[in-house]
């Protein structure tokens, strides 16, 4: 299937297929210098795809987790494409989940002002998620994604034959994703999810219903002045937990889910916690009120004492509402303490 996400000069395709990776050369113009960011935990097979299809490849390999997004890693990427004489006419491709997806788009976005991005993403959350709609960056000073540009990538590949080879947790903090997305927005998708008996069978139908509502979103608000918002969802509270949080302790997903329940309504919750608890996601966290309020007043969506949040009151509809930090505190103590 291809899913065509409408901005104007900036638009591009979605193709999601099984095996996609396997002619991958069919969908990306690799006919010049590539450079295609991987990380050590995603199969080799999956860059080596691209670096076989592509006229002068160049594989990039980082450290796996949120650790390596970071200026370090940037400034070394940056300097091994000008070592390589790399040009405005050539290209970035990421493979693999959200850091370097998050990475390689920046890295992209920078380049030379500016050189062509392709996302290949190869985790079920980073399908998802950060795949499409542009955001690219890097964290700096313990602060997630505080540094970055909107830069959208020319195409994306999504081949959920990748997901053969995640493990079970990774690949459930990436349903969250779609649990998200399907709580705000979709009731349909939410009772696919809810009702499923076979998740495997599902989750081509799961990729596209979920990139469908992203999609829409992101076409309606893509820098994120209004609607888009409604992808935090989750975000604001989980966020702070991941960062919090010892390093690798939770994954992004597992935060999300935790970071959800405190923003519902009391009948929501319940049906929401129940889907967590079906799929093994964490429902609570063990992080004080305090230490959390500290990260969350730092987040980007903070405005003086304020802060905008997504609230679901029915499953499939949200609200977006501005409340005081202090008031925070109330929502956190009703929802995972």
């Amino acid at each position: 299937m291809i899913l065509s996400l409408n901005l104007g000069e900036n638009s591009y395709d979605i193709i999601v297929e099984r095996g996609a990776l396997s002619k991958i050369k069919e969908h990306l113009n690799l006919e010049r210098k590539v450079l295609i960011l991987t990380d050590s935990g995603v199969p080799s097979k999956y860059s080596q795809a691209v670096f076989q299809a592509s006229k002068n490849g160049f594989v990039y390999t980082i450290k796996s987790g949120e650790a390596s997004k970071s200026l370090e890693n940037y400034s070394e990427i940056i300097s091994f494409m000008i070592e390589n004489s790399f040009t405005r006419t050539d290209a970035v491709v990421s493979v693999g989940g959200g850091v370097v997806g998050d990475l390689g788009g920046f890295v992209a976005s920078t380049y030379m002002r500016g050189i062509d991005f392709y996302n290949v993403p190869t985790t079920l959350l980073s399908q998802l998620d950060s795949s499409i709609g542009g955001k690219t960056a890097i964290d700096f000073n313990s602060v997630k994604n505080v540094v970055g540009a909107f830069y959208q990538p020319k195409r994306v590949v999504i081949d959920s034959d990748t997901l053969k080879t995640l493990d079970r947790r990774q690949l459930m903090a990436g349903l969250c994703e779609a649990i998200k997305m399907a709580a705000t927005s979709s009731c349909d998708l939410f009772e696919l999810i809810e009702k499923s008996e076979n998740l495997e069978n599902d989750l081509d139908k799961i990729i596209v219903e979920g990139l469908k509502i992203k999609k829409d979103v992101v076409e309606k608000d893509p820098k994120e002045k209004n609607l888009r918002k409604v992808l935090n969802f989750g975000h604001t509270i989980g966020h702070a937990i991941e960062s919090a949080s010892s390093l690798g302790a939770l994954l992004h997903g597992e935060c999300v889910a935790i970071g959800m329940l405190p923003m519902c309504a009391l009948n929501v919750r319940a049906r929401v916690e129940n889907l967590l608890k079906k799929y093994e996601l964490p429902t609570e966290s063990d992080l004080s009120i305090d230490v959390l309020m500290s990260y969350i007043q730092r987040d980007k969506k903070a405005k003086g004492d304020k802060i905008t949040v997504i609230y679901v009151e029915e499953i499939g509809s949200y609200e977006m509402i501005d409340i005081d930090l202090n008031e925070m505190k109330k929502y956190l103590d009703g929802g995972i303490l």
